[in-house]
């Protein structure tokens, strides 16, 4: 009773934000170009949808985000076990690492578009760059969280490093490391549009600077929210990934 409850509680807030969205714009009158109504925005998206124009856009978008995030995971996993591993090489690494997030990616883009060109590759870097960090610091987090109990059982019962990889570290780091996934899975849709924004044919970022250019600000809100809506699919996606995962998991220490 109580999930149906909160699955409830969805759609009921759904619908309380559009009451409030065109609320405001009849209490306010203000112009479609400043603050659209509700109704308008659901117009112009059916719209879109029938034309192509919203499917077309928003699966270039889609597969620069997806690319970007499975290279940043990429990179992030493989860079972070040795990290966790080697705690001297970490210390020696990381404030680099550290330092290279304050570069915010609307700085970063640029540099990508003028290495990588207009084409998709600019995209998937920018998309990748915003995705490593969350997957690499969750790496190195999840594979030290083993307690030290556990791995000196494992040394005891000589096993292979293999052996602690793979029966220790990856269970143990499992739910930590899909934590990060989370994050970069999301972020990666905003490395995209970014990428998007500074130099693009085609894509959501490309739609919301055209629409910021024309004042179409129907428009905009169309694309805004189908790129909310792309990230929320992501984000589920991962944590639907996640409890398929961490099931497996109980299952077999039950067995």
């Amino acid at each position: 009773m109580r999930r149906q409850l909160h699955l409830l509680l969805i759609p009921l807030v759904l619908v309380a934000a559009i009451v409030a969205w065109n609320a405001l714009t009849a209490i306010g009158g203000y112009p479609e170009f400043i603050l659209p109504r509700a109704g308008s925005v659901f117009n112009r998206f059916l719209l879109l949808a029938q034309d192509g124009t919203l499917a077309r856009n928003a699966g270039q978008t889609a597969t620069e985000a997806l690319g970007g995030f499975l290279i940043g995971m990429t990179f992030g996993t493989l860079i972070g076990y040795p990290l966790a591993k080697l705690p001297p090489l970490e210390r020696a690494i990381s404030p680099y690492l550290v330092a290279s997030q304050a570069v915010p990616i609307v700085a970063l883009a640029p540099l990508m578009v003028l290495w990588f060109g207009f084409g998709m590759t600019s995209k998937l870097m920018a998309a990748a760059l915003i995705a490593f960090f969350p997957v690499l610091v969750n790496m190195i987090v999840g594979v030290r969280s083993v307690d030290f109990e556990s791995r000196s059982l494992m040394r005891t019962l000589s096993a292979s490093p293999w052996e602690v990889f793979a029966k220790l570290e990856v269970p143990a780091a499992l739910p930590i490391y899909l934590g990060g996934l989370r994050v970069g899975i999301t972020l990666s849709v905003i490395g995209a549009v970014v990428g998007e924004f500074v130099g693009a044919d085609g894509g959501l970022g490309y739609l919301i600077a055209q629409s910021r250019g024309l004042f179409d600000t129907v428009t905009l809100f169309v694309a805004l929210l189908s790129l909310m809506a792309m990230a929320l699919c992501f984000y589920l996606s991962v944590v639907g990934l996640e409890r398929v995962l961490l099931a497996s998991r109980r299952r077999a220490e039950f067995i």
